[in-house]
């Protein structure tokens, strides 16, 4: 039982296996393959005449000859299009260029303008501008330190004369009232020198 049914798929499959029909040369060479695969199956789909020559069919021949031709069109228009996108890529690879140079022309005006600093009118490079200032700091802080000094030196002299002002002060002070005795005492001996005449 097992062995007629297998035997009947079997012999189905074969029907149907032989009923496809098989696709015609002329088709082939209609399908979507490459040229040298259509010369091949011309080739192999001919008949040998001899060794060196072969009988192809006209139809055949035409129907290779439309599809180099259609192929030839095809490139054709596919060349031309990289062409005109090539032309289009070298106008945009020049505006690039162009843009890069722009950039890099104000790339290199703004780092002049970060590297200098303007002062009092004068452009001066960044190094220069250090020194410059550090400089004009190590001036001012001699300057304050002389300065320190001779202030320190004014007060320390200011106090000494006024000391010896103080001294002189005393001193006159002093003389003044020994001049004074002096005086007083002159003056009474001069009084009992008078008195002395007078009697």
């Amino acid at each position: 039982m097992y062995k007629s049914i297998f035997s009947t798929i079997l012999i189905f499959v074969s029907i149907v296996s032989f009923a496809q029909p098989q696709p015609t040369l002329q088709q082939k060479l209609q399908s979507n393959l490459s040229l040298q695969n259509q010369f091949q199956v011309l080739l192999n789909q001919s008949r040998s005449q001899d060794v060196h020559f072969k009988v192809i069919r006209k139809s055949n021949i035409e129907i290779v000859q439309r599809n180099v031709a259609d192929s030839i069109a095809k490139y054709t228009k596919e060349i031309a299009a990289l062409k005109s996108n090539s032309s289009s890529s070298v106008q945009q690879v020049q505006s690039l260029k162009d843009s890069v140079q722009t950039l890099s022309q104000s790339l290199k005006i703004e780092q002049d303008k970060t590297d200098s600093i303007s002062f009092l009118g004068i452009d001066f490079g960044k190094s220069s501008y250090h020194t410059l200032v550090w400089t004009i700091i190590g001036v001012l802080a001699v300057a304050l330190f002389i300065i320190l000094i001779s202030f320190r030196k004014a007060k320390v002299d200011a106090v000494e004369h006024q000391k010896t002002a103080e001294e002189v002060q005393n001193e006159y002070q002093a003389h003044k009232k020994k001049a004074l005795e002096t005086e007083q005492k002159l003056k009474r001996q001069l009084l009992d020198e008078q008195m002395k005449r007078d009697s």
